[in-house]
């Protein structure tokens, strides 16, 4: 097992003017260790590695709920998509995650720590052709907190699924469902 860099991100709660074009385009080109660290490096690293050695990189980014791990991996695939100067510039993080809202509504909950706690892992796979530019990507999503559905801590909630069907129950196409109200249900305690 190799490991390679390894970035320790912290999540300020309030953006900061460290993500733009501009210091995409200082990093770019740059080796690891010239610049401060920043996603941007880790990016431009891994970016570096794939076309240097023509070998598929990884880069995890995990942390606590809350941590800003979606952020940071958008801000990759920002980063990406700008240095590979890819046609499908047009923020391909806006594409790969343009199916987040079901696959979060499914996967999120209310926790006591964040009102929209992803309770699911994600796997997003960048393609790259031959020229190193961008040519699609893939999202897999995998659920990890089954036990939700049928308990919820106090001050907790089932997934946001749930509530927006019990929500819907009047509208005609979910009628045929009898959904009642969620503090109605047994598994959708509030």
């Amino acid at each position: 097992l190799v490991v390679g860099i390894i970035l320790v991100a912290i999540n300020p709660y309030k953006q900061l003017p460290i993500y733009g074009d501009a210091i995409i385009h200082a990093y770019s080109g740059q080796n690891m260790g010239d610049m401060d660290p920043h996603i941007f490096a880790v990016a431009e690293e891994a970016y570096k590695q794939m076309a240097r050695n023509n070998k598929n990189q990884s880069i995890i980014v995990s942390g606590e709920s809350g941590a800003g791990k979606t952020v940071s991996a958008r801000y990759a695939m920002r980063y990406f998509a700008t240095v590979s100067k890819s046609s499908s510039n047009a923020h391909v993080e806006d594409k790969v995650l343009a199916s987040n809202p079901i696959t979060e509504a499914v996967g999120n909950a209310k926790t006591t720590r964040n009102d929209n706690s992803s309770r699911f892992g994600k796997y997003t796979e960048i393609s790259f052709d031959q020229s190193y530019q961008i040519i699609g990507a893939n999202m897999r999503t995998y659920l990890l907190e089954k036990s939700r559905v049928v308990f919820q801590s106090e001050n907790e909630r089932n997934y946001h699924i749930f509530y927006q069907l019990c929500a819907s129950a009047m509208q005609p196409e979910f009628k045929h469902l009898k959904l009642g109200r969620s503090q109605e249900n047994n598994l959708l305690l509030i």
